[in-house]
């Protein structure tokens, strides 16, 4: 069970020790000088037995840094297992949180916020009570080694999206739209028994996750199903299959080490919303869709440490279900390093994928073939050798429309052929400020549900 939440701060700064640092060449210099000082808000936002969820938010008092290291101690045995916005690692009780790509870079007052998951005694789980910033001790106030700035210095909030992140946008708004379970009874699971149950009756119903579940191969999900997860919820070594069912809605889980596919939509599946998730690690992959599935919303997830991400259709042999289906979206999801599938794209038209953020994919990041059309608009490639293509493997070409796209150390793609018109109303953000949004809204642990 939750125990609720907890905060601690701390404030800090030896500008002397400081300097001192970036003369030994331990620290790294920025503008002459480097941090003289921090702030660390601590808290834990959600514990269960065995495990609780944490996130830190970092603020730089004194002088801008390039590239953060933020240090701390646990004193129960507490272990971190995984981490989102920056790099974890943890030698005995000492953790080390390094930023990531998109957040290393902070101005003075800048923040940056990242979350962890951990495990802990379930009979203790005392908040640390020291921090250090590049190792710089964070325990007291502030003098800047630079002149304080005579206007506001920019805001590390991103820019807001003009598309609401629990709002159903897509193509799941179609054919009836998409309501899951609506105003059914609710029902907490917390084994997998419990789920797999709950997951397989007939009937309308929300379905909340709490804890971590542990379970294998596929649990089948029927039809007008919500499936929530609590903060912190994970279902770890299984994964859902919706097949010939409609109208289920799933967000805000965290699926790892699946050992088939974490997201299964095949059959003829209709009306789906997956939102909000985060994958990781898993065999197969992380949300196929296949078998004449239609309408289709996939939104604000991440993927990460996994290779094969999205499949959209699954056979060049299967022309006669899939033609005239396999219609889904694809908007603000981050492709942390996916490899490859993001999607990869059979006979569906018209498929859209927008205001996604691709970063360093190693295979590519968007491919149409047998037929497809794919519209591709408003995206964030950063570090993508292959950004999109027509054809895959031994498959034919689809067609692939290419617009407002954003490119950072990225080639243009491969497009050409024409796409099928977008039904649904939809409001494009600026691609441009995609990388900034999505990374602040993607995944599991980032709305309340």
């Amino acid at each position: 069970m939750r125990t609720g939440r907890r905060r601690m701060t701390l404030i800090a700064t030896t500008a002397a020790a400081t300097a001192a640092l970036v003369t030994a060449g331990l620290l790294t210099s920025v503008s002459a000088q480097a941090a003289a000082g921090c702030q660390v808000a601590y808290s834990v936002a959600s514990q269960w037995p065995g495990g609780f969820t944490g996130n830190v938010t970092v603020t730089n008092l004194g002088d801008p840094v390039s590239g953060w290291t933020l240090r701390w101690s646990y004193g129960a045995g507490q272990q971190v297992s995984q981490a989102w916005g920056a790099t974890a690692s943890q030698s005995g009780s000492e953790v080390s949180a390094t930023n990531v790509d998109y957040n290393g870079n902070l101005a003075t007052n800048a923040s940056a916020t990242f979350g962890f998951n951990a495990s802990w005694n379930s009979s203790s789980n005392p908040a640390p009570s020291s921090f250090s910033l590049n190792n710089v001790a964070c325990t007291g106030g502030t003098t800047p080694t630079t002149p304080q700035p005579t206007t506001p210095p920019p805001s590390s909030t991103p820019p807001p999206s003009t598309q609401p992140a629990s709002t159903l946008v897509g193509w799941a708004t179609q054919n009836g739209g998409t309501t899951g379970g609506g105003n059914a009874a609710i029902t907490t699971v917390t084994t997998a028994s419990a789920l797999t149950s709950a997951l397989n009756a007939t009937g309308a119903a929300v379905i909340r996750v709490s804890g971590t579940i542990t379970c294998s191969g596929m649990l089948r999900v029927r039809s007008n199903k919500t499936i929530l997860g609590n903060y912190g919820a994970t279902i770890a070594g299984c994964g859902f299959n919706i097949s010939g069912d409609r109208n289920v809605i799933i967000r805000n889980l965290t699926f790892r080490s699946w050992n088939d596919d974490a997201i299964n939509v095949q059959e003829s599946a209709t009306n789906i919303w997956i939102d909000h998730n985060s994958f990781s690690n898993g065999y197969d992959g992380a949300v196929d869709i296949k078998r004449g599935s239609d309408f289709v919303t996939v939104s604000w997830n991440r993927v990460f440490s996994h290779d094969k991400t999205m499949l959209l259709g699954h056979s060049d042999d299967n022309a006669s279900q899939d033609v005239g289906h396999l219609r889904v979206s694809y908007h603000h999801n981050w492709f942390d390093g996916s490899n490859q599938r993001n999607p990869r794209v059979r006979f569906g038209n018209p498929v859209h994928v927008y205001n996604n953020y691709y970063r360093a994919n190693g295979g590519y990041g968007v491919a149409s073939t047998e037929n497809a059309g794919v519209l591709v608009e408003g995206n964030y490639f950063e570090n993508v050798d292959d950004p999109y293509h027509r054809g895959e493997g031994d498959s034919g070409p689809g067609s692939l429309v290419a617009r407002n796209n954003h490119f950072v150390n990225s080639p243009t793609g491969q497009a050409g052929g024409s796409v099928g018109s977008i039904p649904y109303s939809y409001q494009l953000d600026t691609a441009s400020n995609v990388k900034s949004i999505v990374t602040a809204g993607a995944g599991a642990g980032r709305i309340t549900v």
